[in-house]
């Protein structure tokens, strides 16, 4: 999935998303669409001008705000389709009778535009798979071929407009790497919105240490937080128990294999190579009484 290019949602540039996804890489800025509202823009005024600038349907459409763009950064069907035609391809209407008509099965098409309540998004065949582009995904979404049909059904029936994209869309990495390879999907991608919802939750959900340090400014402990304590000290000391008896194994090890050199300061050698049980007992009860006395004069 990483190869796929997969612009995610800023502001209102869902337009930009969606061609951007669609010819899969960074072609097109909000700017460069804003230079092309202006220009149908324009041409939509000298043809309104036509019928005289004095006209009070001339004056009406200059009191207008521009239908092809607004300030959030949305652009119309008309702006989209002219950003495609630089690059040969053409839109149709897929949800036309028309189109309907000539019963294309929706797998032998390379891509589609979605649109709802001004929100663009992509639909597009890399390789041999189809995904699901929107820019409000977290990630590509992979569609399987018997359940395109389903999804644009889908889609359909919730009000949304649907373009077929015809021409030869610009080679891209993914497209030829996915010739080669298919990918395997185990979990959908979140919407964005779920995604900062989750993240939102996991701040809300402190550990009880968080909040007692919260609610003191950083100052007194609560039950919790004195239980916390103990079991923080109680686990140390089981550490520091185990570390004392791996030494003290060590050193009973070396002892029976007759090393000559000390072991420790804190265990009294013997001259035997082989040590009894009561040598044994006497030399555990040294080292902790050692070791007792150390920690007694603070030096641990």
């Amino acid at each position: 999935m990483e190869s796929i290019f997969h612009e995610k949602q800023e502001g209102s540039l869902c337009a930009q998303h969606c061609l951007n996804n669609l010819l899969q890489g960074e072609y097109f800025s909000p700017v460069e669409l804003s230079s092309i509202a202006h220009q149908l823009d324009e041409e939509e005024r000298m043809r309104m001008a036509e019928g005289g600038v004095t006209s009070e349907d001339y004056r009406t459409f200059l009191q207008q705000p521009s239908g092809n763009m607004d300030d959030s950064g949305f652009f119309s069907i008309q702006v989209i389709s002219n950003a495609l035609k630089v690059w040969g391809l053409e839109l149709i209407l897929f949800n036309s009778p028309e189109y309907q008509r000539l019963r294309i099965d929706p797998i032998n098409e390379r891509s589609f535009i979605c649109n709802y309540k001004e929100h663009w998004f992509t639909v597009r065949k890399l390789g041999k798979q189809w995904f699901n582009l929107n820019s409000l995904l977290t990630g590509p979404e992979l569609i399987s071929d018997t359940y395109l049909a389903l999804f644009l059904a889908q889609l359909q029936q919730e009000g949304y407009s649907i373009f077929v994209v015809k021409g030869d869309l610009p080679d891209c990495e993914a497209d030829q790497l996915l010739q080669m390879i298919r990918v395997q999907q185990m979990h959908r991608p979140k919407l964005i919105g779920e995604e900062l919802a989750q993240l939102k939750e996991q701040r809300v959900h402190k550990t009880d240490l968080e909040r007692v340090l919260e609610a003191n400014d950083g100052s007194g402990m609560l039950d919790e937080d004195e239980d916390l304590q103990r079991a923080l000290a109680l686990s140390r000391q089981e550490i520091d128990m185990e570390d004392e008896e791996a030494d003290l194994r060590r050193a009973i090890q070396l002892s029976m294999q007759g090393s000559s050199r000390n072991i420790s300061q804190d265990i009294p050698q013997t001259s035997g190579t082989n040590l009894t049980s009561e040598e044994l007992r006497k030399r555990r009860e040294a080292y902790f009484e050692n070791h007792n006395s150390e920690v007694d004069e603070g030096k641990f």
